[in-house]
């Protein structure tokens, strides 16, 4: 049980470290997500089935996320049009082409060939399957954890960073807001589709449905882990994004598991999400106000000590 909340967690967080890209750093309403998640699921899951090895489809999977999101970059940049609406396009494109991908099939099982999570407990075949899982997935994170941290401590990952804030400044700094929103949405879908690919070997399955309601699933976790600590240090809010993302998926399965008693069912849980996203919203904008307003007392503090 508590093995199966932290693999769900860990899974879920890569995906809520890619909306974390679209939606804080590039204060991009991205809704690819909905979509790349089952794209990357299709291409993991169809190359399973047939022959490639896990590796190599779990980077063909990150791949088409990356194509995904290009795609949305290219309608927003070169079309002119609003990326919330640039995003829904590519979502909507995205069913009919997974559909493609799984052979016009809407589900594709994986029960008979060989997974990560079949492969992990084979490997450390001394501990119990679930923590053999839980352990593979978690090495997993931490080293794409790193790999993410080095990168937003890059020029190209720092300027990224600084996309969303102020436009003005990257392009004073010599560069191309088109050419970051390329680099950021590709690499928020590629972690999106990566995410949709370790899923659909965790669960047995890839299905074209996968990333309903992903993204304010994902927004919710970025916000539960926001609760957690404040930071300006990218390795700190990668890895409350992680925390968010586990603390999320135990909410949700104690709320499946005990939600009976105050007369919650899972009907209830996208609902429940919403007002979740609604209410660290309201939180965190009235917070910001009250951290300007005593930032505001303390600078006239300190002009009526001077005088």
């Amino acid at each position: 049980m508590i093995e199966g909340i932290f693999i769900e967690g860990l899974i879920f967080s890569i995906m809520a470290l890619g909306i974390l890209i679209s939606f804080r750093l590039l204060n991009l309403a991205d809704l690819t997500c909905d979509g790349s998640v089952s794209t990357g699921a299709a291409v993991a899951a169809i190359m399973i089935v047939n022959g490639v090895a896990i590796p190599v489809a779990m980077l063909f999977a990150f791949l088409a996320g990356v194509l995904c999101g290009l795609c949305t970059a290219a309608i927003h940049n070169h079309l002119r049009i609003p990326g919330l609406l640039a995003g829904i396009l590519t979502m909507t494109m995205l069913y009919s082409i997974n559909l493609r991908i799984l052979g016009n099939k809407a589900n594709l099982p994986l029960i008979k060939v060989d997974t990560l999570y079949k492969v992990w407990p084979k490997m450390m075949s001394f501990l119990s399957p679930e923590v053999a899982s839980l352990i593979g997935t978690l090495i997993l994170i931490i080293v794409l954890k790193i790999i993410l941290d080095l990168f937003f401590h890059s020029d190209l990952g720092i300027s990224l960073g600084a996309m969303g804030g102020n436009e003005q400044v990257v392009i004073s700094l010599g560069m191309s807001p088109s050419t970051l929103k390329y680099v950021g949405i590709g690499l928020s879908n590629g972690l999106i589709a990566l995410s949709g690919a370790l899923l659909a070997q965790y669960q047995g399955f890839a299905d074209t449905s996968l990333g309903t309601g992903m993204v304010v699933q994902g927004l919710a976790a970025i916000m539960l882990g926001e609760f957690i600590f404040n930071t300006n240090k990218i390795s700190l809010i990668t890895l409350r994004v992680i925390l968010g993302s586990i603390i999320y998926k135990a909410l949700m399965y104690f709320g499946r598991k005990y939600g009976h008693y105050v007369g919650i069912t899972p009907n209830d849980f996208k609902l429940l999400t919403g007002l979740l996203v609604i209410i660290s919203l309201v939180i965190a904008s009235t917070r910001q106000r009250a951290s300007e307003e005593n930032a505001r007392k303390k600078a006239l503090l300190r002009i009526k000590e001077d005088n």
